[in-house]
């Protein structure tokens, strides 16, 4: 009985150190957009550990927002109903939303809760799963009859209907890229990422500096950073 017990509690270590290293690697993969103490909200944080990461990564505290009681990690969590976020306007640099958007109910409600806690000249950073082979759609079904009785059902976009989605909560893409569908073993479903700025171009004025430095120097170095010799992702600018 002692051995089943003991074997049990090293498989659960193991899960949940295999949890937190995955969500390092996101929370670097996110570190490397922003500039450093940068106030970043994490929606649909979940167990809380990417938010936990990148608040040691940009020295600075991440909230965590999420419909769940609590999170695994210690973090600054605020619970939500799933559509209104409990925050101040202009409260964020900001907001990543990490497979979050096929949860919810209104994705476009939601986004407008994005853009609305965002400061000026602000950014999104969305990770999104894409039925785009059958295969994908095959992960994305079997992941929808998973959570479905959680969340709700799930609702899966091409990323051409993101992009539709996007502009139509008045944000602008500056960038997307396609991610490696092996990035995660246990649920190989391809994958999109998007930045976009909560300042669109026919919204700013001519002398904004949003023009000539934040969002293109973002972009610039994503691009740099996942160049050939670099990364096997592959990325396309927005302009």
């Amino acid at each position: 009985m002692k051995l089943f017990t003991a074997v049990g509690r090293r498989l659960r270590r193991m899960r949940r150190r295999k949890k937190v290293g995955r969500a390092y690697d996101m929370a670097l993969e996110v570190a490397r957009l922003l500039p450093p103490r940068a106030d970043v909200l994490d929606v649909g944080c979940g167990n809380g550990f990417i938010a936990h990461h990148l608040s040691g990564l940009l020295r600075s505290p991440v909230v965590g927002l999420d419909v769940m009681g609590d999170t695994a990690a210690k973090i600054n969590y605020v619970s939500f109903d799933g559509q209104h976020f409990p925050i101040q306007d202009g409260r964020f640099d900001a907001v990543l939303l990490c497979y979050v958007l096929h949860h919810v109910k209104d994705a476009g409600l939601v986004l407008r809760e994005v853009k609305r806690v965002l400061r000026k000249d602000g950014l999104a950073l969305i990770y999104e799963d894409i039925p785009r082979r059958r295969w994908d759609r095959g992960v994305c079904w079997t992941h929808d009859r998973k959570w479905r009785t959680r969340t709700g059902p799930c609702t899966f976009h091409f990323d051409y209907d993101w992009r539709t989605v996007f502009n139509s909560a008045g944000f602008e893409l500056i960038m997307e890229r396609q991610l490696s569908r092996w990035r995660n073993l246990t649920h190989p479903v391809s994958r999109q990422f998007y930045l976009l700025s909560s300042d669109r171009k026919e919204e700013r004025p001519k002398s904004s500096r949003i023009i000539d430095h934040p969002t293109k120097t973002l972009a610039e170095q994503v691009c740099v950073a996942a160049s050939p010799n670099t990364s096997p992702y592959s990325f396309r600018l927005v302009r």
